[in-house]
């Protein structure tokens, strides 16, 4: 039985990827650094701290985390009338919502980066859980951010599934033995193990099926 629907944001829930990279990218033109074409496929699904220490360590950015934060903020707020959900998955979790499966958002972005996100997508409202990357130790793939939510949704992680798009969010939800599956427009590979969905709506069919 499933009883709960954890939801990854970034790629998942809201079209926020491309806006980051390029929020990134400008953060780096800014610091003197050159960004590899292929930033994308590097950062995508790593937590924030993960990607300045790599930033630091490949490219040798010498701003401290604060004024990195600030810097690629900057980049992204400015960008962040561009801000979409995915309209399949909104209405996923809306169909969700109105029988009571309960649902939330966890992220290896900051708290400021999830809360314009989940405006974007009209997904605030009093009482939603969501977990940022300020809330926990580990970013994933760290089961952290997960198991924190299943703890504050009051379930177990056998009641819920959780929905991604990127290897490390798959291997955060694996360490945290929960069933995972991928999202349709997810950017890369499902790994061994996570199913790929073909279609949103055949997924909140089958969840409906099994609350």
């Amino acid at each position: 039985m499933i009883k709960a629907v954890l939801w990854d944001m970034d790629g998942t829930l809201v079209d926020s990827e491309d806006i980051a990279v390029d929020a990134l990218g400008l953060a780096m033109t800014e610091a003197g650094l050159t960004p590899p074409t292929d930033l994308k496929e590097r950062v995508v699904g790593r937590s924030s701290d993960d990607i300045y220490r790599y930033v630091v360590e490949t490219f040798g950015l010498k701003a401290s985390p604060t004024d990195w934060e600030r810097r690629k903020h900057h980049f992204y707020f400015r960008a962040a009338g561009a801000l979409r959900g995915y309209d399949d998955a909104i209405e996923t979790w809306r169909r969700f919502d109105a029988v009571g499966i309960r649902q939330a958002v966890i992220s290896n972005s900051d708290r400021a980066i999830m809360d314009i996100n989940l405006r974007a997508a009209g997904l605030v409202r009093p009482g939603l859980i969501t977990v940022a990357r300020n809330d926990v130790l580990h970013g994933k793939p760290h089961p952290e951010g997960y198991l924190r939510a299943v703890y504050l949704l009051g379930v177990n992680p056998s009641e819920c599934i959780i929905v991604e798009d990127s290897v490390s969010g798959a291997a955060a939800a694996e360490a945290a033995g929960i069933e995972t599956v991928f999202v349709p427009h997810s950017h890369s590979e499902a790994p061994q193990g996570v199913r790929a969905l073909c279609s949103m709506r055949l997924f909140g069919d089958e969840i409906l099926a099994r609350r």
